[in-house]
């Protein structure tokens, strides 16, 4: 069968490859065509548009680039209807995807599947309308949201498990390197670590990174260790590093975390990492208008939580620093608190487990491309239940 996939970002990028290599297990004459990335490119397949040319983040930038925008997305609807594809899959990145996703419901008979449900339990929930419109079947890889579709909206999804959950359980069964090993290999004293994620982007690490740093400060028996981003040069973060001692890592999250007594960590995915890792951590996200950001929290936005760790438990795991609660203050007491002997800390490591059960593990790719095959083929093939 012939798939026809759309990414905007490299999260996308290495979630849709995954996917199409798990496809092939069960469709060795599977066809790609799509709009991604690298990861994309070596799972194969024919490669339209680099992601890179069409991720534009901000109002400012999407404006400047409108012209661009819609230039991609109508070469991405004529190139669907060209090629002919037996299904369109998309994944995350709503503001494209969504409007591929009418274009294809009403001048074609293709079906829509989508891959990593767009996060509108939080914000723009209004967009519900146009994907049980337009989305003929939806592939979540977070629990909560079988809750939020198919009980407050009526709309049946599948959760096929957490890609993450798998990518952390894969490192922790085959990564046998000792602590003082990794140390001397990158550099770093023996002194214990604290892990500083900033975030990927580099509006993230300009906001968050100085406080984290300046908090840091106050555990001085303590190394800190940044996990640098892999597309941010070393010479931006030393713009912010000014006479810290910290050092920094670069794609070796994972090994960081694995090794680290706990972690300072921008909002993200990178929280659920630290978490099934068993890092204890404070969750820091600087945000401008802090107090217009904490109004839009209690009447507009639609979530109690920013970190996929409380969201997924449904409970206040970890501390959320943002907004008007986001300071060096306030970052090191967090912090203090769940270094060991300090009672926050057995606690948040218990709370984890709940994080993990509440995940399963069903191995996402593979359960989604078997749902998928076997709806597309009309035949029942073997695999964990839906």
């Amino acid at each position: 069968m012939k798939y026809y996939l759309i990414v905007g970002e490299a999260s996308g990028d290495l979630h849709a490859s995954r996917l199409m290599l798990s496809l092939r297990q069960y469709d060795p004459d599977a066809e790609f065509r799509f709009f991604g990335g690298d990861l994309m490119t070596r799972a194969g397949g024919t490669r339209v548009k680099h992601y890179r040319e069409l991720a534009y983040m901000g109002f400012v930038p999407v404006l400047l680039h409108l012209p661009v925008i819609f230039r991609n997305m109508k070469m991405c609807k004529a190139d669907i209807v060209r090629w002919k594809p037996d299904v369109v899959i998309l994944v995350d990145y709503p503001g494209f995807n969504l409007s591929i996703a009418k274009f294809v419901k009403k001048n074609t008979d293709i079906p829509v599947y989508y891959y990593i449900s767009p996060k509108i339990w939080a914000w723009k929930e209004w967009r519900i309308k146009a994907i049980k419109r337009d989305v003929k079947e939806m592939f979540s890889i977070l629990p909560f949201e079988v809750s939020f579709y198919e009980k407050k909206h009526n709309y049946k999804i599948h959760y096929v498990g957490n890609p993450t959950a798998e990518e952390v359980d894969n490192f922790r069964h085959v990564y046998t390197e000792t602590k003082d090993e990794f140390c001397q290999r990158n550099g770093l004293s023996a002194k214990p670590i604290i892990a500083i994620l900033a975030g990927s982007r580099r509006q993230e690490i300009k906001d968050n990174l100085p406080s984290m740093l300046e908090a840091a400060r106050h555990f001085a028996d303590y190394q800190m260790v940044i996990a640098a981003a892999p597309s941010i040069t070393e010479s931006y973060y030393k713009k912010f590093l000014g006479d810290s001692e910290a050092k920094m890592v670069k794609t070796q999250t994972y090994e960081l975390l694995a090794h680290s007594t706990a972690a300072l960590v921008t909002s993200g995915t990178a929280t659920l990492e630290t978490a099934l890792l068993n890092v204890p951590q404070v969750v820091c996200y600087e945000t401008p208008v802090p107090k217009l950001i904490r109004f839009a929290f209690k009447h507009i936005i639609k979530v109690r939580f920013i970190s996929l760790v409380n969201l997924i438990a449904d409970k206040e795991i970890v501390q959320e620093l943002l907004a008007d609660r986001f300071s060096v203050r306030n970052i090191a007491d967090e912090l203090y608190r769940i270094l060991p002997g300090q009672p926050g800390r057995d606690r948040m490591l218990a709370d984890y487990q709940l994080v993990r059960t509440q995940l399963g593990n069903a191995t996402a790719p593979d359960n989604a491309a078997r749902i998928m095959v076997g709806k597309l083929s009309g035949r029942q093939l073997d695999g964990p239940t839906d």
